[in-house]
């Protein structure tokens, strides 16, 4: 199998270098920012993607704020590092490992007197996150692994892989794993509307990696399982109650609805910074609402009527009851989940 690793996201000392998803699969471009208020801005228009890398970013961009901050007195450094903060987590709601980490960076503050000394912890923690979720996502792709038979077809969501998660993967990361244990493995990805995610970044990853991918347009998952041809759906999580419902992108509770009705196992795979222990249910995760021109256009063409009225969330809650296990890095936890799986 061909080597499927890009990193969407590295630490240069002073700058983070990001590869554009937003640009794919036309064009491989990498972007090198120097200033907080650019990776925020990046975040926001999906340059950079997916749950674990969104919450990379954002470790780097506190960083990358921190050091620009001129100011020898800690109390007056600390005001303007949560103005950072706050900047970088109102980028993306829904995902929980933006929030982990921005919390991990303000904890890495704490205890220390001197502003440079500050900074400097600030930027080993960051780098240190994205080593920790580097580490996760490929433990918790040999414990699903497991769950995927020689011969398997594998429907997927959106996009879970490498550039998803600056590691290995997850949704993805457990394909790429059981093709590494010698299973024949086929993948079929849906488009992944509004801004097609699995049609852009989900194919060009598999097919960069040597992995048979079918892609499949949203609307006919349905079809797929009722004729018997999908033998298991894998999606990532944008964040994960402490009852095992699970927000992911638009159309993942409709597949696992679809998935439930045909028998077929639905698994969730995030590693344990998606977990928000702190929420019951699924009932109060946040769900961020995107601009109305996702829908209405496709890369700049207007394909609807202008001024026709458009809802467009970014995505969707599945009860735990839909959901066949969820896979960590701490190992599978299979249905039903009792008092919950912690985090």
């Amino acid at each position: 199998m061909k080597a499927i690793y890009t990193s969407p996201i590295d630490w240069l000392e002073n700058r983070v270098r990001i590869l554009d998803q937003s640009r794919l699969p036309d064009e491989e471009a990498y972007l090198e920012l120097e200033d907080y208020l650019d990776v925020a801005s990046a975040i926001t228009e999906l340059k950079i993607r997916g749950a674990p890398a969104i919450g990379v970013a954002g470790g780097y961009g506190v960083a990358l704020g921190a050091l620009k901050i001129e100011s020898a007195q800690k109390n007056d450094f600390l005001k303007k590092l949560d103005v950072v903060m706050a900047t970088i987590a109102a980028t993306r709601p829904t995902a929980h490992n933006l929030f982990w980490a921005i919390q991990r960076m303000r904890k890495a503050a704490e205890g220390i007197d001197d502003v440079d000394r500050i900074k400097s912890a600030l930027v080993d923690e960051a780098v240190k996150i994205h080593a920790q979720e580097r580490e996760a996502t490929y433990t918790l792709s040999q414990f699903g692994a497991e769950l995927i038979r020689d011969g398997d077809t594998v429907l997927v969501h959106c996009n879970a892989g490498p550039l998803a998660t600056a590691g290995y993967g997850t949704a993805l990361g457990i394909i790429l794993f059981a093709i590494e244990q010698g299973k024949k493995i086929k993948v079929m990805a849906t488009e992944t509307r509004p801004v097609l995610q699995g049609a852009r970044i989900t194919a060009w990853e598999l097919k960069k990696a040597g992995v048979p991918v079918t892609l499949i347009v949203d609307s006919a998952a349905g079809y797929f399982m009722q004729r018997g041809e999908i033998n298991c759906v894998i999606v990532g999580a944008d964040r994960v109650a402490a009852n095992g419902d699970t927000a992911n992108k638009i159309g993942t509770y409709t597949l696992a609805v679809l998935a439930k009705e045909n028998k077929v196992p639905f698994y969730v795979a995030a590693p344990t910074s998606t977990i928000d222990p702190a929420l019951a249910s699924g009932k109060q995760v946040p769900i961020e609402q995107r601009k109305p021109e996702e829908v209405t256009h496709i890369r700049g063409v207007p394909i609807a009527l202008e001024g026709v009225a458009v809802q467009n969330p970014a995505f969707d809650v599945t009860p735990h009851r839909y959901i066949t296990a969820i896979i960590t890095e701490k190992g599978i936890t299979k249905a039903p989940f009792g008092e919950g799986i912690g985090g």
